[in-house]
């Protein structure tokens, strides 16, 4: 009895340890579904004026294009080597930027409404990046998990970082997040009305050196 309780209060004692290495800004733990750090860890801040998000999407007659705000964001570093971060998307500043007047406002309140992004309920998406490995001076291969409209996605992509500059392009999928409106995935025979369900961000991240 006595071997196993000291059996046990190692293992407590291992697993308390791994948590305090999680990053108390960004809530991350020992899940698939977060990032993990070390005691070595550097945590920067973004820095939010600097940074941008600008999406596109194509339809079959056609693209729009525009940009959306980053909430917050941080990443972390080891030895100058990326190794996870965060960064939270502000769904209802999703701005259209080669329309204006009301065409503009119609798309950007499409965008928001239930048909799309359904910021009434779902005000943020989100990307946590969970493995980054450096294969070259600047770039990295990444793996991350990425939140939209509540539905969660394991999502890869190549990123270069260089003197406190990351940039990433993504191509995401609207389908697997239940972004159904105009889409071949759900709906037959929508003809010149398809919107395609791969839509295409372009993201910069400036963070403190």
């Amino acid at each position: 009895m006595k071997t196993i309780n000291i059996f046990t209060l190692l293992i407590l004692s291992f697993l308390i340890n791994i948590n305090v290495f999680a990053c108390k800004s960004c809530g991350c733990s020992t899940s698939n579904e977060s990032h993990t750090h070390s005691e070595k860890s550097i945590t920067k801040d973004v820095i939010i004026s600097n940074s941008t998000v600008k999406w596109l999407a194509k339809k079959v007659t056609g693209s729009h294009e525009g940009n959306v705000s980053i909430l917050d964001a941080h990443l972390h570093f080891e030895d100058d080597v990326l190794t996870g971060g965060n960064i939270k998307i502000d769904m209802n500043s999703i701005n259209c930027t080669d329309l204006d007047g009301e065409p503009k406002e119609q798309l950007e309140g499409h965008l928001l409404s239930d048909d799309f992004f359904g910021t009434k309920y779902y005000p943020t998406a989100e990307l946590e990046i969970i493995k980054a490995e450096k294969i070259s001076t600047d770039s990295y291969n990444i793996k991350g998990v990425i939140e939209i409209k509540g539905v969660k996605q394991n999502i890869a992509f190549k990123a270069n970082i260089k003197n406190g500059i990351a940039k990433a392009d993504l191509v995401i999928d609207r389908s697997k997040f239940n972004v159904k409106y105009g889409s071949g995935t759900f709906f037959e025979n929508l003809g010149d009305k398809m919107i395609y369900d791969e839509f295409n961000l372009s993201v910069v991240i400036a963070f403190e050196i």
